[in-house]
């Protein structure tokens, strides 16, 4: 079984965006990076974030509020930071306080600033298939993984467990731009690993740990493991059971290494992106 490692995907996506970036004429790309509270997950992703960030040639500036921070605040703030012209791109961690109107800040983003396609007009570029949008970070990792190891997707069965907006919508969008033929399954899907079974590309985006289990892939299918969870020794852990798969697909990401790594590369290159079209 192949093992489709993220840092490789995120070295090639670097050269990319190092090379873009040297192209700009001493503009450095700048993104906001805007946290509310203190939760584990954001502080943790901020860091890598603007870490990787800084590695491929850009800026990142961080805008942190409080937790009890009104909403009338929350949106003069953001609006600042929204309409600051050194900003190139804006990346919003939520889910927001229940004070804050939840599409507020969707509906305020700038959909040129949206790194992480969190807008409704970049989603509506998503699923009308055009070049200009920018989908979520996530659901493009995983399509730059399947690029990156030349797995071809024209006429191929994938399946998607999980239809949130954050993956498995907008992949569902690009995995059909690429010709392959999709199902999206969720938990009213009726005997979801005989669905799984069928799939060339199974794709595990449910968010519960070891849900998917070698029992769900068919003989060679190529496994792409979204998932992000905690096990009960604290340990990272994907939404597919490592055990047995190995001996069923032919190539699967692993878990922590796999689309993970990639996310945040997907997110420089949007910065990137969003510079050039400015």
């Amino acid at each position: 079984m192949i093992l489709l490692k993220g840092a490789e995907v995120s070295s090639k996506i670097k050269a990319e965006v190092l090379a873009a970036v040297s192209a700009m004429e001493g503009h450095v790309p700048t993104a906001a990076i805007v946290r509310v509270g203190e939760r584990p997950d954001d502080v943790s992703y901020e860091k890598n974030a603007m870490k990787k960030i800084a590695a491929f040639g850009m800026e990142a500036r961080s805008y942190v509020f409080p937790e009890d921070i009104s909403q009338q605040e929350f949106e003069e703030k953001f609006r600042t930071i929204n309409q600051d012209p050194q900003i190139d791109g804006i990346l919003l961690f939520r889910p927001l306080p229940a004070q804050i109107a939840g599409r507020l800040p969707e509906r305020l983003i700038d959909p040129k600033k949206d790194l992480d396609g969190i807008s409704p007009i970049n989603s509506a570029k998503i699923f009308a298939g055009e070049e200009d949008g920018f989908a979520p970070c996530t659901a493009e990792a995983v399509m730059e993984i399947l690029k990156g190891y030349e797995i071809p997707l024209e006429g191929k069965r994938a399946v998607i467990v999980g239809r949130s907006m954050v993956v498995g919508r907008p992949l569902a969008m690009l995995l059909l731009k690429a010709n392959a033929t999709v199902t999206v399954c969720h938990t009213r899907t009726k005997d979801l690993k005989a669905v799984c079974r069928e799939a060339d590309i199974l794709v595990a985006a449910a968010g519960k740990a070891g849900m998917i289990t070698a029992e769900f892939a068919a003989p060679g299918a190529v496994v792409i493991d979204v998932g992000i969870n905690v096990d009960e020794n604290g340990k990272l852990c994907g939404d597919v059971k490592w055990e047995g798969i190995e001996e069923v697909a032919s190539a699967a990401t692993p878990v922590p290494g796999g689309v993970g790594s990639v996310t945040t590369a997907v997110l420089a290159k949007h910065l990137c992106q969003a510079a050039q079209r400015k």
